[in-house]
């Protein structure tokens, strides 16, 4: 699946290395802010939220909770914009951990005053690698943020982290996806369907017919829908999923 934007555009200039502080809270409730070379050996896919996510009276953002199949159990968002990107990390199969407000970063500027920025979510991959994202409608982008967003990138180029600013993603990959996720619970996987499905999609085929070959659609339909999300059948997500959408065995690409 392709990304739904790149990272910022261009060299990056920042504080130095030695000019950025990280401060992260475990999942016991104990505080540590050390320096941002210190930080790479830090679990941050495994930490608590620096910040709660408050919802009250005429809130203009829709805070709330995505239970995460990777990692079994509730994420946090503050808006629907943070819910489609956790939900795409979710459905990446190369993610293996994922926090929301991972972090606080702490910089100062050039005039010497104290900055601060909680990025939206921190990512591992099954690599090893991580990347840590920040949500942001492209028309919604302050310089006052696009600041923050820079510094960073600065930041995670250093300890040798991918960083995402991300927007809106694309309509139909996120309509289809958003699909899956009501499948993505491992209560759908139905291991004598499972088999019967793989061995249906061993070469490609329309989605409605293999199922039918399988069993009655009611009781197919969704462990197939499991096993899109799972990434153990495929299908082309570029487009609108349909009945003669041709799906087959294998590993599509992540987010």
């Amino acid at each position: 699946m392709a990304r739904a934007l790149g990272v910022l555009p261009g060299g990056v200039s920042g504080p130095p290395a030695e000019g950025f502080e990280v401060a992260y809270t475990d999942r016991c409730g104990s505080e540590f802010r050390l320096p941002l070379m210190d930080a790479r050996a830090v679990r941050f896919e495994d930490v608590a939220p620096v910040r709660a996510f408050k919802s009250y009276k005429g809130q203009r953002h829709l805070p709330g909770l995505w239970w995460s199949a990777t990692v079994g159990g509730h994420i946090g968002y503050e808006s629907w914009l943070e819910r489609d990107h956790v939900m795409l990390l979710d459905f990446d199969p190369s993610v293996v951990g994922i926090s929301s407000q991972p972090f606080w970063l702490f910089w100062q500027s050039e005039a010497g005053r104290g900055i601060s920025h909680a990025p939206d979510y921190f990512a591992r991959r099954e690599d090893g690698t991580a990347v840590v994202v920040d949500c942001r409608p492209a028309d919604r982008r302050k310089p006052r943020d696009v600041a923050k967003f820079e510094a960073t990138q600065a930041a995670c180029t250093q300890v040798g982290w991918e960083f995402r600013l991300v927007g809106n993603p694309d309509t139909i990959v996120l309509r289809n996806v958003r699909w899956l996720a009501g499948y993505r619970h491992p209560r759908y996987r139905l291991e004598p369907v499972v088999c019967g499905l793989l061995a249906a999609f061993t070469e490609p085929r329309p989605l409605m017919d293999g199922a039918l070959s399988v069993g009655d659609e009611i009781a197919v339909l969704p462990v197939l829908f499991h096993l899109l999300w799972t990434h153990e059948l495929t299908v082309d997500m570029s487009v609108p999923l349909h009945a003669a959408a041709a799906v087959s065995t294998g590993v599509t690409g992540g987010y």
